[in-house]
């Protein structure tokens, strides 16, 4: 993200008058390949129908970003314009658009005596007079390897852009995918690319999303505010700028984590393409502002800066926060099938329940006809984070301070508090269910253990109605190392349309003994 101080994104609401279901406002154009090794290049696939938004693994959008670590420590410790570790950046991510059949160009421009690289890679197919663009700038500062500023961004497009690929869509809309140069020297890729184009072929660019900054390790959730309802700075963004925030907006409501606007204020590569008249959009989770205790409150985290680490040689991949790239990374793939379909799926859901465990809200500890675990017993607890090597229990919640944990204080040694003698499980409150069907769980959830474990140890999820108890969610032990590590999942719950139900969760230490930890944040049952 560009140098330029400014103040600390509002911590205010964000109200809005209600707004249209966004229809055909902003057209993507997408490309993307994985390596050929792991990825196969796509099929002449039949157009899809209302294909629903993949899940994008965070683990691969990680990989992306451990290789461009790789690239800056080869290459001087940076991937800035006109440096050795730029090329080779534009070249990794090249290389595994070409692979997966998209059309790329490398578009050259020079600045400051050195020359600088823009990536365009088009998706085959989709009207080309009515393109989505989705963009991020590649480059870093000299001082460092830039993995959050804009290592981020440019791993989640490009993983997002892979997905295309992979799944064969073919939207009504062309979908076109951007990577630019010397953004932190005054925008220079992107304004070069923008300025390249006819009147004709901007009015064919009808949307240009922009992802820069979306992996903070004190996050922030802010979305570019398109229709002004924030009222400060800039002004609104073109038409159509609304509908792309609205999109966002509802992908983040259906996971149940608020957002915040942010101002048009010039500071990334969405500029030159509003000041041509091209509507936009986006997600940004901090720089260099300090988050306040209100956000604080809305979030988590601490009231210090949002990266610690901007424009910093210790922006390396340990400057991520995982649950903010994995949100984020999903948000995109959303934002992408959703506005490039031409035909809106409808909103993500009414919210029928949800439990942040904030506040203790009535779960009941050990409610198990099997309970047998006589330590690391599931409780609502702020965790302390424990560790024998491989992280067992994470002292890091998905949102403010508590969630529910199986022995939530870090004890003497690591296997102070974990599961020991058997089960241990905790059950939810009763929930009534709204008739209509629709209905779908999703929450979050680790299972962690060393490689002592075995089959016989799990995690589970299961629904109680009446005297029937199903397990909706299962994920078993094995004899191996698995390090905690946030996931989310989610269940079709409409098979309870109209009943009252428990949700109760399990995790056993069965067999020998071995370490074994669990937990579960934010929980959501919605419909629609």
């Amino acid at each position: 993200m560009l140098g330029v101080a400014v103040a600390t994104p509002s911590a205010t609401a964000h109200p809005r008058a209600p707004r249209r279901t966004p229809v055909r406002a902003v057209p993507f154009i997408g490309a993307t390949a994985l390596v050929a090794a792991l990825f196969a290049a796509p099929a002449q696939a039949a157009p899809a129908v209302a294909l629903a938004a993949p899940d994008i693994p965070v683990a691969s959008v990680k990989a992306h970003l451990t290789q461009l670590q790789s690239i800056a420590t080869a290459n001087g410790g940076n991937r800035a314009h006109g440096r050795p570790g730029y090329l080779a950046s534009v070249t990794y991510v090249k290389n595994l658009l070409d692979s997966a059949g998209f059309t790329t160009q490398q578009q050259s421009f020079t600045y400051n005596g050195a020359t600088g690289y823009n990536l365009i890679a088009d998706w085959p197919g989709g009207d080309t007079s009515d393109t989505l663009m989705i963009g991020a700038h590649l480059d870093s500062v000299t001082a460092g390897p830039g993995i959050n500023d804009n290592g981020s961004g440019s791993a989640a497009n490009l993983e997002v852009a892979l997905q295309v690929a992979r799944s064969g869509f073919q939207p009504d809309r062309h979908l076109r995918f951007g990577w630019w140069g010397a953004e932190e020297l005054g925008l220079r890729g992107s304004t070069a690319y923008v300025n390249s184009l006819s009147s004709a072929q901007k009015a064919a660019i009808t949307g240009y999303l922009n992802f820069d900054m979306v992996g903070s390790p004190n996050p922030g959730y802010f979305l570019y505010d398109g229709d002004n309802s924030d009222g400060t700075g800039s002004g609104p963004g073109p038409t159509g700028s609304a509908e792309i925030e609205d999109t966002l907006e509802a992908y983040f409501t259906s996971i149940g984590v608020p957002t915040r606007g942010t101002d048009f204020d010039g500071r990334s590569d969405y500029g030159p393409f509003i000041a041509a008249g091209i509507p936009a959009g986006g997600i940004f989770t901090g720089a260099e502002g300090r988050k306040t205790a209100a956000q604080v409150t809305l979030w988590g985290g601490t009231a210090t800066t949002f990266d610690p680490c901007y424009h910093a040689s210790c922006d390396t991949t340990s400057n991520i926060n995982d649950t903010a790239l994995d949100r984020n990374s999903d948000a995109i793939a959303y934002a992408v099938w959703t506005l490039a379909e031409g035909t809106t799926e409808p909103p993500p859901g009414t919210t029928v329940y949800s439990d942040t465990f904030e506040t203790a809200t009535g779960w009941t500890v050990n409610a198990g006809a099997t309970d047998t675990a006589t330590a690391g017993l599931f409780e609502r607890g702020d965790p302390a984070a424990t560790s024998s090597g491989v992280a067992t229990q994470l002292g890091t919640t998905v949102s403010g301070t508590f969630d529910l944990v199986t022995g939530a204080t870090a004890g003497a040694s690591a296997g102070a508090n974990d599961v020991d003698g058997g089960a241990t499980t905790i059950r939810s409150p009763a929930i009534t269910l709204p008739s209509g069907g629709g209905l779908s769980l999703k929450f979050s959830w680790y299972l962690s253990h060393l490689n002592n474990s075995s089959s016989g140890d799990y995690f589970r999820v299961r629904v109680i109605s009446g005297t029937t108890t199903t397990t909706v969610f299962n994920q078993a032990g094995a004899a191996t190392n698995r390090a905690a590590a946030w996931q989310s999942a989610t269940v079709d719950l409409s098979a309870y349309s109209g009943q009252s139900i428990r949700l109760q969760v399990e995790t056993a230490d069965t067999g020998t003994a071995s370490l074994v930890e669990a937990a579960v944040d934010n929980v959501l049952i919605t419909q629609g």
